[in-house]
């Protein structure tokens, strides 16, 4: 009833319209209900999958004959480069990302903060030549979080090998000024494998089947991994008062050699520099940084330096370590952003993709994990370009942090889904936070059970060949019928098996499904892990659209089935050491490293 029109009608018209009008007056909308909660872990898993044909051949399309992989990776490793966590250029990438997914159309794309990282660290310039007896020019680059030498500096070189205590009397008051050779010479053997190497029908079936030796060595509490535990921290320690007696000693800077690559290669003038660690377990730490200039040496450069030493012949060697300290307490961050759900019941539940953004600075981190990231741009640039409507929220991940212990993606499981006191036992309190044992058990946040899967790629630039289901076995029949219609682009195999050393781990130790996918390994160990070969020249373009497009198609599959995936047990305490990064190999080229928990 208009107010206008009620001032001049009678009482009694009034009283008569009055109650009709009550009667009639629209009723307030009702409350908007949230959606009904859902417990992961009891829903009911279809034997069949309900699979869209006509959107697999859509996603087929769009990924192999319009892709924009490539572009993705120039933008990030030829115009940003190495992208070392808490440096400038991590940063950089951080926000080109944003900028990205932004443009390709995702919501709510941002920059989030998983805490305190330490040093701020670049590298300008670094070289180092023979002097005597003769001229040369060395491979080197200096090890992250190196100080600089006060511009170029020349010494006499000297081999020092400290195993014990004992060992450091026979070097006091004779290193200074020095160019000291650190680490032992290994074997060069001739390169009589293949260094590019894609799996065999014969490779995948061995995958495929699941070893019944999980509880061998290696394993949580076993002798094995309890004597390696003794070992790294007894060779922490060392290490530490090795760091601190070159600094008294006032040593002019330190070489090391560059270590083997973990399936064969590491010569031809070939450096890995990730072993840079070596003189100090967290040297971005502030107070407890490398405080003499460390570069690390092509083992061909540290064999001709070292076999003089040994001859007694001397030797002398000029280098120029240039690197620039930008913060002494930088925080890091991951960048998100999501593509919204559309069904009212399921759009608050979450189906997550993503790899690690960060690198190491030898090359420009390609195929360590510059190409999961570019792969993880072109999946939902692939949905996009569709103009996908996904049921439920479709959000992507990109990590800091996990070439120094998954800390980028295990702070934001933190945040966001829960997490496990730490033991802070004596053997275990002066760990990295990423190898100490659960305390506890794991206490989730609400927003873990509305997180359906997490997939991440960060094997290198092969291509996926099948999927580890981390001992998942409600998955694996799902995950078959998913990957039927593929196997034309070779994708054929799932395994029960584990498989670690990133960050789908984080998801894992929370209890969300984190999967990783089985990639063709081609030079990855041999030739371009961590080493000054990761550049743009050893992406492989056919097989990293295979990969953006199979991702874009499980991720689309999660998104759209009516139930979210199903999920294992919460993990337990005692079964949380599986799930951690592998132990830190801390004898350079003296000894094989450990296992980096690969099958």
């Amino acid at each position: 009833m208009s107010t206008k029109l009620y001032r001049f009608l009678p009482a009694a018209v009034l009283a008569a319209a009055l109650p009709l009008y009550a009667a009639n007056k629209p009723k307030p909308a009702p409350a908007p209900q949230p959606p009904p909660q859902v417990d992961p872990y009891a829903e009911v898993q279809p034997a069949t999958e309900s699979l869209d044909l006509n959107m697999y051949q859509r996603i087929r399309n769009e990924g192999l004959n319009d892709s924009h992989v490539m572009e993705f990776a120039g933008a990030l490793m030829d115009d940003i480069g190495p992208r070392l966590t808490g440096s400038p250029n991590a940063r950089k990438a951080n926000e080109w990302v944003r900028d990205t997914l932004t443009e390709l159309g995702l919501a709510n794309a941002h920059l989030e903060d998983w805490g305190e990282f330490g040093l701020g660290w670049q590298q300008l310039n670094t070289w180092a030549r023979m002097v005597t007896p003769d001229t040369a020019v060395l491979i080197v680059q200096a090890t992250p979080w190196s100080p600089s030498t006060p511009g170029p500096v020349t010494g006499d070189v000297v081999f020092v090998s400290i195993q014990t205590e004992k060992d450091f009397d026979q070097y006091k008051g004779k290193l200074a000024g020095k160019v000291v050779l650190y680490g032992a010479m290994r074997e060069v053997p001739p390169e009589d494998k293949a260094l590019f190497e894609r799996y065999s029908d014969q490779d995948l079936a061995d995958i495929a089947q699941y070893p019944m030796t999980a509880g061998g060595p290696g394993a949580t509490g076993s002798p094995d991994r309890q004597a390696r535990m003794r070992t790294y921290q007894e060779r922490a320690r060392l290490l530490d008062k090795v760091a601190q007696f070159f600094t008294d000693e006032k040593v002019a800077a330190v070489i090391e050699p560059s270590r083997d690559g973990s399936n064969g290669g590491g010569s031809g003038g070939l450096l890995f520099d990730d072993n840079g660690a070596t003189l100090g377990r967290t040297p971005y730490v502030a107070d407890k940084r490398v405080k003499i200039p460390v570069a690390v040496a092509a083992i061909e450069s540290y064999g001709r330096l070292y076999r003089l030493t040994q001859d007694h012949v001397p030797v002398s060697v000029e280098i120029n370590i240039d690197t620039k300290i930008t913060g002494e307490h930088e925080h890091a961050y991951n960048t998100i952003a999501e593509i919204p759900g559309t069904d009212p019941k399921l759009k608050e539940q979450v189906v997550m993709l993503g790899g690690h953004l960060d690198s190491w600075i030898a090359g420009t981190g390609a195929t360590d994990n510059g190409a999961g990231t570019v792969v993880a741009l072109e999946a939902v640039r692939i949905l996009m370009a569709l103009g996908v409507k996904p049921r439920r929220t479709i959000r992507i991940a990109l990590w800091t942090g996990e070439e120094q212990g998954i800390y980028g993606s295990r702070g934001y499981c933190r945040d966001h889904f829960g997490s496990a006191k730490l033991s802070t036992a004596p053997d275990q309190v002066n760990l990295p936070e990423y190898m100490r044992r659960a305390a506890g058990p794991l206490e989730v946040k609400p927003e873990q059970k509305l997180i359906s899967a997490y997939f991440n790629v960060d094997n290198g630039t092969g291509r996926i060949r099948g999927i580890y289901t981390q001992g998942n076995a409600a998955i694996a029949p799902i995950f078959a019928q998913w990957i039927a219609p593929l196997r034309d682009l070779g994708v054929t195999t799932v395994t029960m098996r584990n498989t670690g050393g990133t960050d789908h781990l984080s998801f894992d130790a929370v209890g969300i499904p984190g999967f990783q996918f089985i990639q063709d390994m081609l030079d990855y160990e041999s030739q371009t892990h961590h080493s000054n070969n990761d550049v743009y020249e050893r992406l492989q373009p056919a097989d990293l659209k295979q990969i953006a497009t199979i991702e874009a198609i499980f991720v689309y599959n999660a998104a759209t089935r009516d139930q979210m995936l199903p999920r294992k047990p919460l993990p337990q305490p005692d079964q949380d050491e599986k799930l951690r990064a592998p132990l830190p190999d801390l004898y350079p080229g003296a000894v094989p490293p450990p296992d980096a928990g690969k099958p």
